[in-house]
């Protein structure tokens, strides 16, 4: 009896159980960023012959271009562990603390958004990129005292998207830095290719080749819109994604010839018509779109700057011929 209860509590495994995983795990896998690639692995090569530890790697770049991606294949390369944590998960020094003496030798510590570490904790990182060490109070008031701990030696790699909000100390202290850059059409249809071969879904050429002009070179929209299509190509019960499926895709969710969403024309018609093409200034413009300042200048500005289409002056931001002719 008790053997056949045993019997019916065993689950049976389910294909969807299985979550794909659309992130490259080898540095060969990876696509584009072929001069960041290069120079990674030569570094890691480096450091495995000499049988030392990788410096610390600072990654940096708009959002969606791969930096967690890439701190993972470089633990994946080095064959070390990874503990991947964020900036603002700090609240006090003791966290980091408890975090870095907890790391093996070798081991890889990962903090996104670095630059919203507090300037407590950002200060206890100094001795413990340099020295390998780092300062504990114990007690409070007089008969507070601080202890030294040493830690396992260690590389951080560190991921922002606003690297001149890091302060000039930690900043010298990254050996590496690596600047990720926006991705060409030709790379994003590749990972458009790779991932629909992940998903298991049929795309022509033409397609994927639409979906990445419109992903504003950035590989996390391009799988986005990949999925959101997907989406679509099922209701239409089509069996291949086609040219004319992506089109009618994309028009519904207001995505244009240049990638631009409604945010983006609502911002440069905003420049455009409340304030006669600019220059207005960024707390204006903040206020007059209901959008946090960090969402503009960090989602919103970088890929229409790059395009062209907006500039940013000492008096504000204008919008360029290019951008009132494609709001036209």
């Amino acid at each position: 009896m008790d053997h056949e209860r045993e019997k019916k509590l065993v689950p049976n495994e389910i294909k969807e159980d299985k979550k794909i995983n659309l992130r490259p795990t080898k540095i060969e896998e990876f696509i584009g960023q072929t001069n960041i690639k290069s120079n990674l692995k030569t570094f890691i090569e480096s450091s495995v012959r000499r049988k030392k530890n990788l410096d610390h790697i600072i990654l940096y770049g708009p959002p969606g271009l791969g930096k967690t991606t890439l701190a993972n294949i470089i633990s994946y390369e080095k064959n070390v562990n990874i503990h991947s944590t964020s900036g603002p998960a700090f609240t006090k020094k003791g966290d980091l603390v408890t975090l870095l003496s907890n790391l093996s030798n070798g081991d890889i510590l990962f903090i996104d958004e670095i630059h919203r570490l507090s300037p407590i904790v950002e200060e206890s990182l100094y001795p413990a990129m340099e020295d390998f060490k780092c300062d504990y109070i114990i007690g409070a008031g007089p008969s507070a005292r601080v202890m030294q701990i040493s830690i396992e030696k260690f590389t951080l790699i560190g991921a922002t998207t606003r690297l001149g909000l890091l302060s000039r100390p930690l900043r010298d202290r990254f050996g590496i830095p690596l600047q990720l850059e926006f991705y060409q059409p030709n790379d994003l249809k590749d990972i458009i290719c790779l991932n629909s071969e992940k998903l298991k879904i049929k795309i022509d050429e033409s397609a994927s080749y639409e979906i990445a002009k419109r992903s504003r070179g950035t590989p996390r929209i391009a799988i986005r819109l990949l999925k959101r299509i997907i989406d679509f190509s099922v209701v239409q019960n089509a069996q291949t994604i086609d040219i004319q499926v992506v089109l009618t895709s994309l028009k519904q969710m207001g995505i244009d010839s240049e990638g631009l969403d409604e945010m983006d024309r609502k911002y440069l018609n905003c420049i455009s018509k409340n304030y006669s093409g600019g220059p207005v200034g960024i707390e204006t413009l903040s206020a007059a779109l209901l959008e946090q300042r960090d969402i503009i200048e960090d989602v919103i500005e970088p890929y229409l700057m790059q395009r062209g289409l907006v500039q940013r002056t000492s008096r504000g931001r204008i919008i360029t011929k290019k951008g009132l002719f494609h709001l036209k």
